[in-house]
């Protein structure tokens, strides 16, 4: 499998404290059947991880991991805070797409609030050739709140990244009903496990697809699965016509 989200390079942000963490984490990921990461440390005022920091960290990981004999093949990306000079930090080398070298980029909104600029700063990106991919949504108090908002996004061409962590109650049963909401309005495009530690925030990615399975089918899994694949390789996502939170499904009408 892989997992597009991920908090494994050391030292760098609120993930892997240090090279050892980042060996255990990635030795927990291969045990949950998790062949490609992407490193996605937090760009934002806190952690200011620059592409070429990126790229240098996970070159060195990589080859610590082949030391240690773990089979996992390890990118670079981000995880970028929305902020209002997006486009020029792009255009100034500081950002990074999913695996450095698709179209999609990864992005997060604080767990309050979406920035009023949002809707147009999305369309500028898509103008540049870019696909914004909104990071946990489910977590977004104001998607919570007035799921429309996410719905308008994604129907005008964002995609977005559920965690396996929302799917399985970690975060709460809100969260987890809202999580399945999503996935039943076609509101998320591809799952990932945010993983920061072999703790509190672990990889789960495999517990997450037999949930899947159990309330959705193989198809759905498949479609995830795909899904990251078809975004490392830069291609067009699969993905079906997104609906407002509310409508009701009737053998395959929407109601």
């Amino acid at each position: 499998m892989i997992d597009i989200h991920a908090h494994i390079l050391p030292m760098i942000d609120d993930g892997a404290k240090n090279e050892a963490e980042s060996l255990l984490m990635l030795e927990a990921a291969i045990k949950d059947g998790i062949h490609t990461i992407v490193a996605t440390p937090h760009y934002h005022p806190r952690y200011r991880n620059e592409k070429s920091d990126i790229l240098a960290a996970v070159e060195k990981l990589q080859e610590v991991a082949e030391e240690n004999q773990l089979e996992v093949d390890i990118l670079p990306g981000q995880e970028i805070r929305i902020y209002g000079e997006f486009l020029e930090g792009f255009e100034a080398d500081k950002l990074l797409t999913v695996a450095a070298n698709s179209t999609h980029i990864l992005i997060e909104f604080s767990s309050q609030s979406i920035p009023h600029y949002t809707e147009k700063l999305f369309y500028d990106i898509e103008m540049c050739g870019l696909t914004p991919v909104i990071a946990h949504p489910e977590r977004n108090a104001e998607f919570l709140a007035n799921p429309d908002k996410l719905y308008e996004l994604v129907r005008k061409g964002a995609l977005a990244q559920l965690t396996t962590g929302s799917l399985l109650g970690y975060f709460g049963k809100e969260i987890q009903k809202f999580s399945k909401q999503l996935i039943e309005a076609d509101l998320v495009h591809f799952i990932a496990t945010d993983a920061h530690n072999n703790t509190s925030r672990s990889f789960n990615i495999s517990q997450a697809y037999e949930e899947i399975v159990k309330r959705y089918g193989i198809g759905h899994a498949a479609y995830f699965t795909k899904n990251a694949q078809l975004m490392l390789e830069s291609k067009p996502i699969y993905g079906n016509q997104p609906q407002p939170i509310g409508k009701k499904k009737f053998f395959g009408i929407f109601k």
